[in-house]
């Protein structure tokens, strides 16, 4: 069985009213790391990062498009309902940037197993913030890459208010299919492991749908988007991800459909 890297709605929402409503309290608590292992982002260092109020992250592909897992959304249709915050890596910043949503795109084959993206479609767009250009080859589909997201600290945990950042190592799919760690659940042509043989690193629940990237030839480029594992930073278990190169050139028709 799948364990997706989000939340329920209604968690989600509570969480995200809370984030979304600063008190004298809550801005002098401590901070805490929630991507396991993880440490806190710069402001600016991932400008393209996005939170999603489902309790789902993504990334700004374009400035009327985020790029974000499947399972985080319902179905293709028209939709208002969502808010994105971009521009800060504190969700309490008044400098936080919000969008409505207008319309949500998730992929056609999808069905709960693979095919795990999705674009969420702004209202209106976003200006004056980097975007994160995805891989259209399996280049960039090894080596090291950093994760990033507002997720729990451990499994059952709740969100933070803060993005963390870590850095995590590509598991080839052999590896990652072994009888030691998926035994054969991660679609090899189209999902990506990443994470270590100890655990201790890695995405969790409220990361899904977040980037996964790593330096390309210009820059940083998007190779993952957080799916699902087993537990969070356990042994054995690395985070499985959407493997961007094995659907970009769907994943770039979609954007085009969608007038990005």
């Amino acid at each position: 069985m799948r364990r997706w890297r989000t939340l329920l709605a209604i968690l989600a929402a509570v969480v995200t009213a809370a984030t979304m409503s600063p008190s004298p309290a809550a801005a002098s608590d401590p901070v805490t790391p929630y991507v396991v292992g993880g440490t806190r982002a710069a402001q600016g260092e991932f400008p393209w990062m996005v939170r999603l109020s489902m309790g789902c992250g993504g990334a700004l592909y374009s400035p009327t498009l985020v790029l974000t897992a499947a399972h985080c959304v319902s179905r293709t249709g028209a939709n208002t309902s969502i808010t994105a915050t971009l521009g800060v890596v504190d969700l309490q910043s008044s400098s936080r940037i919000t969008r409505r949503s207008n319309y949500v795109y998730r992929a056609p084959g999808y069905n709960g197993n693979g095919d795990d993206w999705a674009f969420v479609r702004l209202a209106s767009p976003v200006t004056g913030i980097a975007t994160l250009p995805i891989v259209t080859s399996t280049a960039y589909d090894s080596g090291t890459f950093t994760i990033a997201g507002w997720g729990a600290a451990s499994e059952g945990g709740s969100q933070q208010r803060y993005l963390l950042k870590a850095t995590v190592p590509f598991v080839s799919d052999a590896t990652c299919n072994s009888s030691a760690m998926y035994g054969g659940d991660v679609i090899a042509a189209e999902e990506i492991c990443a994470g270590y043989t100890s655990g201790g690193v890695d995405t969790c629940q409220g990361d899904s749908g977040g980037p996964m990237f790593r330096q390309g030839a210009s820059g940083w480029v998007q190779v993952g988007i957080v799916s699902w594992g087993d537990g969070c930073a356990r042994p054995n278990k690395p985070g499985v991800y959407t493997q961007v190169s094995y659907f970009s050139a769907a994943i770039r028709s979609a954007a085009t459909s969608l007038g990005g």
